[in-house]
């Protein structure tokens, strides 16, 4: 597994962060419901002091790389796959109130996802696999407000986590010979702000 850090920004800019080095995250009894509860100290804090998604993201993947590298468990809560979707997801967490998106995902080889934003951060794993990236931002003209242009594409590999603030756009496809195996946090989804975006005919309906 190769540990490298990725944060996408809305102009579609797919930026290389350092990662921290694994051995430095290794704890013993670091359990999925200390992670739940790091995320959501971290973040009500990170919203009380209107911090940018781009500050907080860090310590978000530091979170996550922490729970991926000492969670056995997270990493065998693996969706089984869908042969006529080509994707398949396990919710990992459910609760009233809990403001956030927690899942494992299931991409078979050759599928993906539309073009897309979230409406919220994200933080993704890869925990198995490799999948490309492709990443487009808005390039509105009067005649096409909602038009997008492709900016580049990133290969995923185990190892791997990238982040993406609210209005990143992109579409995920699962490439070489087995299924890509990931872990997803989400924040709270504003279904304003989510969009699918269509390249062709230049639209975006809420996704």
């Amino acid at each position: 597994m190769k540990s490298r850090d990725w944060l996408v920004t809305k102009e579609g800019n797919c930026l290389a962060i350092e990662s921290l080095r694994d051995w430095d995250l290794l704890r013993d009894d670091y359990r999925f419901y200390r992670f739940l509860t790091e995320v959501e100290d971290l973040t009500k804090i990170a919203d009380k002091q209107g911090e940018a998604e781009e500050n907080f993201l860090p310590e978000i993947r530091k979170l996550v790389r922490k729970l991926i590298l000492n969670s056995y468990w997270v990493k065998t809560r693996s969706p089984q796959p869908n042969q006529k979707t080509g994707t398949s997801i396990l919710l990992l967490y459910e609760e009233l109130g809990f403001p956030m998106t927690v899942q494992t995902e299931n991409i078979l080889p050759g599928s993906g996802s539309p073009i897309h934003n979230h409406g919220t951060w994200g933080v993704v794993a890869v925990l198995e696999g490799m999948q490309k990236n492709t990443f487009w931002k808005r390039s509105p003209t009067p005649q096409f407000p909602e038009k997008i242009e492709q900016v580049g594409e990133q290969i995923l590999e185990a190892g791997n986590i990238i982040s993406l603030t609210s209005e990143a756009i992109h579409a995920v496809e699962a490439v070489g010979e087995k299924p890509t195996i990931t872990f997803n946090l989400y924040g709270e989804t504003d279904p304003n702000k989510r969009f699918q975006f269509d390249r062709i005919n230049h639209i975006a309906k809420h996704f």
